[in-house]
């Protein structure tokens, strides 16, 4: 049993990122139930090890002056959004037999103007998907998105930079800096 103060410590915590998590759970997804399902199963996670996770058992993550909970709680979104994919993969393709193919061939030439960021970012490897996510919409540093995800800062550097690439492709670069608010 968590104490009462702990208690109160995580309410305050869930109140106010439970919007963000479930907005990064929706943003690698793409289905807003799906988010909040996620957002909520990571905040279910991270109340049962809440007083490991705020303490300072965590000297490390504390020193780089990161908000450990808060990575934390993105990196198990992810990687719950990372496996709720996979395993909708895995049944597509188990089923994939079983279904009539139609043509997906788009009569309209200009279709980077007919693709939306929804359906440009669930394109993306998830890796890149979650990089670009972090980094663009959230609005974190370098350093954090490599913190929630569990990689390196050169793993973000490069999969950022892939994943707008990409995006530029899809949407046409006025589109994707348009995305991360800069109009390149």
């Amino acid at each position: 049993m968590v104490p009462d103060d702990a208690s109160a410590e995580f309410h305050d915590f869930f109140e106010r990122h439970h919007a963000e998590l479930a907005r990064l759970a929706y943003l690698l997804t793409g289905d807003p139930d799906t988010a909040e399902d996620l957002a909520a199963d990571a905040l279910v996670e991270l109340w049962h090890r809440w007083d490991r996770v705020r303490g300072a058992d965590h000297p490390v993550a504390y020193a780089r002056g990161a908000d450990h909970p808060v990575a934390y709680a993105r990196g198990v979104v992810a990687n719950k959004a990372r496996s709720r994919i996979r395993s909708a993969v895995r049944e597509r393709r188990r089923l994939s037999p079983f279904r009539l193919h139609r043509s997906e061939r788009v009569d309209d030439p200009d279709v980077a103007a007919a693709v939306d960021v929804r359906t440009a970012l669930a394109r993306l490897s998830f890796g890149k998907r979650a990089c670009v996510v972090l980094r663009h919409a959230l609005d974190l540093s370098e350093r954090e998105t490599a913190l929630a995800l569990g990689v390196s800062v050169g793993t973000v550097k490069s999969q950022t930079s892939k994943g707008m690439a990409e995006l530029r492709r899809m949407l046409g670069t006025r589109a994707a800096g348009e995305l991360v608010g800069r109009g390149q």
